[in-house]
């Protein structure tokens, strides 16, 4: 094996101790005291690997060890260790803690990079504490919006106040951490979240390219009322109109999207929320995405339409908030080549396909090449405890992002 699989699937199951829940689940929020006892545990294990660690800003954890031509474009590999709170323990883990894998095989197996390498557990992929994700990522890329810091959790703590109570003092001013050239590539190992390589029969496949997602939230603000007096037809029922509002944007995706649109409404609050007063602010998230950014821009104009026709039927005030837009990423050609030439000298058969999930390297990749590598995952299932990986595919997975990563460390 050209990876110790045995110490990867002991990481894999500690890590997954931190934050569990039930049997199989994890949680460990962005930010979270379960997010800080994973990241010194995953430090501690960067640093037996040879690499130098720290924590930067933004609660990312960045592992380094220096090339024998410090001069070069670094090469970064990486992914993310935090969860959503309903997670599973495989998502990001396996991209993170195989990177950490590559780098230790390396140096066991007495190989020297050229290009120095810095392994990334990025802060708060997911997104799901703050509603706005790839954070630690974007603070590198320097794509930081104005007042992130003072977006707040569902119990009022700002994104500020929960770094400092994370142990680190937010630090903006070293944003861009990266600029145009400094990277060679970033490669990202992760679990497919989708049916595909089952489907295939094929444990291992190369991405093409990352799905554009645009987040919304959608505020409806309507009139509040007795649930037993007020007629029917003098209603403002906020919960009545986004309940028609998302059922049209489901049919629309479904009837009018492309094959690899998807659109989704996860989160909902309700004000205020009794059961014999009629809605009268209703605030829900739209996910809609496509690698196809005509087919998902036509789709968006529709749901602003479907807002502003509902929200006059209903006699309601709307308001729609941009909390994430993002275009289709392609995964550069070359590093697809190489992991193509080293997946057959490892008797993969793998398949290329798409990403429909977002990652940190889509951010990554507006400042470097990138490539990415799916592991296959029982049924597609992902976001839930349910979620599973087996560990002879993570390995498989994993042995080629070390070629890969050898390849071009040497280059």
């Amino acid at each position: 094996m050209l990876i110790n699989g045995d110490r990867l699937k002991r990481h894999l199951e500690e890590l997954a101790e931190i934050g569990k829940i039930g049997e199989t689940g994890v949680c460990r929020l962005a930010h979270s005291k379960e997010d800080r006892q994973a990241v010194e545990v995953v430090k501690g294990w960067m640093e037996e690997a040879g690499l130098t660690a720290k924590i930067d800003g933004f609660g990312n954890l960045i592992g380094r060890v220096e090339g024998t031509e410090p001069d070069k474009p670094i090469l970064v590999l990486g992914s993310h260790i935090d969860s959503q709170p309903y997670g599973g323990r495989f998502d990001g883990t396996a991209g993170a803690l195989g990177a950490i894998e590559v780098v230790h095989s390396m140096r066991e197996n007495g190989i020297t990079p050229a290009r120095s390498i810095e392994v990334i557990c990025f802060s708060d992929e997911e997104g799901s504490r703050f509603n706005k994700g790839i954070f630690g990522v974007r603070g590198l890329a320097g794509m930081l919006e104005e007042g992130e810091l003072e977006r707040k959790d569902k119990q009022g703590i700002t994104r500020r106040e929960a770094l400092k109570e994370f142990g680190v003092e937010p630090d903006l001013s070293g944003s861009p951490a990266y600029q145009k050239g400094d990277i060679e590539a970033f490669l990202e190992l992760h679990i497919e979240q989708g049916p595909v390589l089952e489907q295939k029969n094929r444990p291992v496949g190369i991405v093409s390219g990352i799905s554009g997602p645009i987040w919304l939230t959608v505020t409806l603000e309507g009139f509040a009322g007795h649930a037993g007096s007020v007629p029917m037809p003098m209603r403002q029922d906020a919960l009545v109109g986004a309940s028609e509002i998302i059922r049209k944007f489901d049919e629309l995706v479904k009837t009018e999207g492309s094959e690899t649109t998807v659109g989704t409404v996860g989160s909902m609050q309700v004000f205020p929320n009794s059961r014999n007063i009629i809605a009268e602010k209703v605030e829900f998230t739209v996910d809609l995405r496509d690698i196809d950014l005509e087919a998902r821009t036509k789709l968006e104009e529709k749901l602003y339409k479907i807002i502003e026709e509902t929200s006059a039927s209903f006699d309601l005030k709307s308001e729609i908030k941009e909390d994430t837009r993002s275009e289709p990423r392609y995964c550069a050609d070359w590093i697809k080549d190489i992991m193509k030439e080293e997946e057959e000298k490892l008797g993969l058969d793998a398949p290329t396909l798409m990403s429909g999930p977002f990652h940190d390297a889509l951010i990554m990749s507006y400042i470097c090449d990138y490539g990415m590598i799916f592991v296959r995952c029982e049924k597609g299932i992902s976001h839930n405890p349910l979620e599973f990986a087996e560990m002879e595919d993570i390995e498989k997975g994993v042995g080629l992002l070390y070629a890969t990563a050898v390849r071009i460390s040497q280059s």
